[in-house]
Formats: structure tokens, C-alpha cells, sequence
């Protein structure tokens, strides 16, 4: 069986970085058990408070496997600073640059390629009003039509634009993607949009007449949402537990 290279960054960093680069193995580790992971594709990153550097998983890593120490410190361009043996994908931290490029309250960005998020993204008419957690997302969505694997330059400014200062994105033909001030609030609108999309699809697939939310209801939640729910708070009073939930399924995310 091989082995993972053994690093140990606790002690070199900052006690910031550490508790940042905890934070986001545990993400990691969360994605994985909720079944959202993609092999070794699809990236979460964070970027280190007062700086232009970023955390993102090392390429040819499960989401299983991220530590807190084996996360690639990188730059906007994606050149890896850390003194480590592994490499990032520059192909997948593309997404990541350009969204953390513009946006400066995006500390933590999630890139998913989850079933439930392609066939919604796909649909004509998007993500409806089905559910209650379809009103977290829809407060604060936008949608980015495919352009093919995304390594063209060019995208990224249409990639820019489609977010705007959303923090649920739709990628056509592709996924999800959530931003937050902190990684539990970028977990957080995943999770939402997640099972939002879940829902949708299986209301559709029962065949039967379904009800939408109606606007004056939708308008009314809209406001609520964005000061309770896909505000800070949300991450803030959920990532707690969701810290002790990735210690519960293993806790050597902390390593």
C-alpha cells in the first residue's frame, strides 16, 4: 500500500494559519462523507487573512486523505510556496484565483461537482422555489454557462462577472460553487444549495403537481435569509458542530 509523504506544519505556522488550514481539512473531510467529492477533482480553497495566499488540497489527494498539513499554500497564479512534495492542479485552481481575485470577502471558495448541483444547474429554469432551502440560495444566486474545462483565461473574467457579489453560483453543465467569509459559511451555503437541489430533483422525478413558494413569501424570506442565514452567522453557530462531527469520523484531519 503507499504511503502519504508524513508532514507536520504545526509548529512551522502561524497559530492563525494552522487553525485555517484545520478549518479546511475538516471541509474537506466533510465533503467526503456527505459523498460531494469527486475522486481527487473539484477544490476548496481559503485564502491566509492579510495576504494573497491561499490553501488549497495537494493533486492526487481523496478528499479523505487532506490534512491539515498536507494543504498547498499557493498564490494567485498558483505557484506553490510551502516547502512541501506535493503539487497543486493549476487547471482546478483556476476557478478559485479568479473569484478570490475580485472578490476580497470570498475567503473561502467551494467547487463541487455533486449530481444533485449539475442537473439542477442544467435545467432551463434553474433552481425553483420547492423548499426552504431553496430560499437561502436563491437570495443570493447567480448562473456561469459552460465553456469547457476551465483553463481559458478569458473565462475568468465572465466567471467574475456571472458571481458578482453572489455567494451561490450555478455552473451550467457543471456544478456548484459557494463563497464565504469563513470557511464554515462557504460549507454552510454548499450544504444549503446542496439539498436544495436534492429536493427539487425529487419532487420532479414523483410526477406529480408541486407548489411553488409565492413571491411575496419569497421576497419576505429573502430579507431574513440574508441576515440570519447566509449571513456569518449561519457558519458561525453550525461549524462548531461540524468541527466535532470531522473529529468523530477521524481526527487525524488535525495532523
Amino acid at each position: 500500500m503507499l504511503q502519504l509523504p508524513t508532514l507536520n506544519l504545526k509548529d512551522k505556522v502561524s497559530s492563525q494559519e494552522w487553525q485555517l488550514r484545520v478549518d479546511l481539512a475538516a471541509c474537506y473531510r466533510l465533503v467526503a462523507h456527505f459523498g460531494w467529492d469527486d475522486l481527487i477533482y473539484t477544490h476548496l480553497s481559503a485564502r491566509l487573512p492579510g495576504t494573497d495566499e491561499y490553501l488549497v488540497n495537494a493533486f492526487g489527494l481523496t478528499f479523505d486523505e487532506i490534512t491539515a498539513s498536507n494543504l498547498v499554500k499557493v498564490n494567485l497564479a498558483g505557484d506553490v510556496l510551502d516547502d512541501t512534495p506535493h503539487t497543486i492542479n493549476p487547471a482546478g485552481f483556476t476557478i478559485h484565483s479568479a473569484i478570490h481575485q475580485v472578490r476580497e470577502d470570498a475567503h473561502c471558495v467551494i467547487h463541487l461537482h455533486t449530481s444533485a448541483t449539475i442537473a439542477v444547474a442544467t435545467q432551463k429554469n434553474g433552481l425553483l422555489p420547492y423548499s426552504q432551502y431553496s430560499m437561502f440560495s436563491l437570495s443570493s444566486l447567480g448562473y456561469h454557462a459552460y465553456e469547457g474545462l476551465a483553463v481559458n483565461d478569458e473565462e475568468r473574467k465572465r466567471l467574475q462577472d456571472d458571481l458578482g457579489d453572489n455567494n451561490h453560483l450555478l455552473l451550467v453543465n457543471h456544478g456548484g460553487l459557494t463563497v464565504g467569509p469563513t470557511v464554515g459559511d462557504a460549507f454552510m451555503r454548499m450544504y444549503d444549495l446542496q439539498r436544495a437541489c436534492e429536493i427539487q430533483l425529487t419532487i420532479q422525478s414523483a410526477g406529480q403537481p408541486s407548489t411553488l413558494v409565492a413571491q411575496p413569501i419569497l421576497d419576505n424570506i429573502y430579507a431574513q435569509a440574508k441576515i440570519v442565514h447566509t449571513g456569518s452567522t449561519g457558519g458561525q453557530l453550525a461549524w462548531p458542530a461540524m468541527l466535532r462531527k470531522a473529529y468523530r469520523l477521524n481526527p487525524n484531519f488535525m495532523t
